[in-house]
């Protein structure tokens, strides 16, 4: 996958980046190429080479027709399988790593679901966060609208999906 510079791309559990540089470095006697990325979160830089981009799961923002279907996807009810929080974290962490927004969305959802019937872990709690972070902050940009009114959509999609009773 080929991106350019000034593109947004998602850097998987980090976020919404821009490609700023495209560039050459030599590393151990070796000519490899970078992209030279920036989180818009933290403004802190990154460098992945373009061989590796793949395997990191650096991918382009989604599209607007695909976070419609996201949506539609935090609205569904599912149980979770898993009851003990460490089992439970380690595949919701799984989940976080493929920088999918379906994985993510899940994994809101699930710890969401969690939380209305007892609290969450610690780790539980920080994953939470992360994975709401990485969903609003995508919802935002590529539906042009601001963060707030993304969280909005994705509590209001939260909320259909404990309203029905399985």
């Amino acid at each position: 996958m080929s991106f350019k510079i000034g593109e947004k791309v998602v850097y998987p559990n980090h976020g919404v980046t821009v490609v700023e540089n495209i560039g050459e470095s030599n590393i151990n006697g070796s000519k490899h190429t970078f992209l030279h990325l920036r989180l818009l979160a933290n403004d802190s830089k990154l460098m992945v080479p373009v061989d590796n981009s793949n395997r990191i799961g650096l991918r382009p923002l989604y599209k607007r027709t695909e976070i419609k279907g996201l949506m539609s996807l935090l609205e569904i009810r599912v149980g979770s399988k898993v009851s003990d929080w460490k089992d439970r974290y380690r595949e919701n962490l799984e989940k976080m790593k493929t920088g999918k927004l379906e994985d993510v969305a899940s994994v809101l959802k699930n710890l969401n679901q969690v939380s209305k019937r007892k609290s969450l872990s610690f780790r539980e709690k920080k994953m939470y966060d992360r994975a709401k972070y990485l969903l609003v902050s995508e919802i935002a940009i590529v539906k042009g609208i601001t963060e707030i009114d993304a969280e909005g959509l994705i509590e209001k999609s939260l909320d259909k999906s404990l309203a029905q009773d399985h």
